[in-house]
């Protein structure tokens, strides 16, 4: 990975660990679906020594979330790692955990974004649509806004995405998500292609 202030472009990976991938209260087949594509960008991030952000949900253990959400990816458990197809890019990576749905919280997260001074467009992906990932997409280009900076925030389709569950239809927050985050200025797009 170039040095921070040289990164132009960021990809964002936000949830991808065990616990919501593979097994666990809150583990969903979609995002499963999600490990190839999501794999592949990382492999043209890494090729390019572009910049890539892991943001880890771990929580503590007696997390005030768990009196809204079943208990999940507790830090330390296996649940919170993230998982192993991945784990070829960690080191190379920054890797952020935070302690609630929304990653502005992340320790570090907005510092790090702060010195990234060259910075042209950043990539979500992960999950959950509706939550984590419009949560992490929102304050980001809020912060961008903030400081006079125009650098796009894009969000593709097939990189992230929701759980089916009792009134929670999965085509529906993922439509209702992408609307807030279109409203805000983001650009949502069916798949990310890089511009030649």
């Amino acid at each position: 990975m170039k040095r921070i202030e040289e990164i132009e472009k960021l990809l964002i990976v936000v949830d991808m660990v065990n616990g919501f991938v593979k097994k666990g209260n809150m583990a969903t087949p979609y995002m499963k679906a999600l490990i190839p594509v999501i794999g592949e960008l990382l492999q043209e991030f890494e090729r390019e020594e572009e910049g890539i952000i892991f943001i880890k949900e771990s929580h503590d253990e007696n997390c005030a979330e768990f009196n809204k959400f079943p208990e999940h990816c507790k830090e330390g458990t296996w649940e919170a790692k993230i998982i192993e197809e991945y784990a070829p890019y960690v080191d190379d990576a920054l890797v952020f955990r935070k302690n609630t749905t929304m990653s502005v919280f992340a320790p570090g997260f907005i510092e790090t974004l702060r010195k990234m001074k060259n910075l042209k467009k950043v990539i979500f992906a992960g999950g959950c649509t509706d939550i984590c990932s419009m949560e992490a997409a929102l304050p980001t280009i809020k912060f961008f806004d903030s400081e006079n900076r125009d650098v796009e925030v894009i969000f593709p389709m097939n990189a992230n995405d929701t759980y089916d569950a009792p009134n929670h239809n999965r085509e529906e927050y993922n439509d209702m998500a992408y609307k807030f985050m279109k409203q805000a200025g983001i650009s949502v797009v069916k798949k990310y292609k890089k511009k030649i």
